[in-house]
């Protein structure tokens, strides 16, 4: 038996995260049958390295591992991001912190780089925790070797405040990351990105 099938069905609880569209995108609450391809695509050291908490090599059992908590915390709204034909890309969430600070997160599988695709998830997962979630404030961080992920944020309108060394668990070490904020009045001046509709 595996710990999917072990887990309470009551674990997924898919009514509490939205459907989101964007022009290009549908981002859809985590499904088990999704635990094959989310370990497919997101085991590659390239996207690892850049995360903090994501072991690699990245199992079909990591996979069922996540699916088997997603959405059952207060704050945490993980989305599977995918292309109009349900291809799967890649994933965008947000997770509150036991510091109560909450955290915008986000991997995207290497064929799906340099095409604006995380920009425009980052905005609707950005819109659902100001509009529906109600949160004054977002946080994110972008590893210091990773400028991409650093646009994708400052395209998103976070600022920079500073430096922290994180463990990143694919490397066993530490490495600096930049850190930024997001305040809802900063994000209310730049909703001219256009919002994200909500389908569910």
């Amino acid at each position: 038996m595996t710990l999917l099938e072990k887990a309470p069905a009551e674990s997924f609880r898919e009514g509490t995260v939205p459907v989101l569209e964007t022009e290009r995108l549908v981002l859809r609450p985590p499904r088990l049958e999704d635990a094959r391809a989310i370990s497919t695509l997101i085991n590659d050291r390239r996207i690892v390295e850049m995360t903090v908490r994501v072991p690699h090599p990245y199992t079909f059992a990591d996979a069922e591992s996540w699916l088997a908590t997603v959405n059952t915390h207060k704050g945490q709204a993980s989305f599977l991001v995918t292309l109009a034909d349900g291809t799967l890309i890649g994933v965008c969430s947000t997770t509150l912190r036991e510091s109560g600070i909450l955290e915008l997160g986000y991997w995207f599988g290497v064929a799906y780089w340099g095409k604006g695709y995380a920009t425009e998830a980052a905005r609707a997962v950005i819109d659902h925790a100001f509009d529906d979630l109600g949160y004054e404030l977002l946080h994110a961080g972008a590893r210091i070797s990773n400028p991409a992920s650093r646009r994708v944020l400052e395209k998103c309108g976070f600022q920079w405040t500073g430096v922290g060394l994180y463990r990143i668990r694919s490397l066993a070490s530490s490495a600096p990351f930049d850190r930024f904020r997001l305040d809802r009045g900063i994000w209310a001046s730049l909703k001219s990105w256009g919002a994200s509709k909500r389908v569910q």
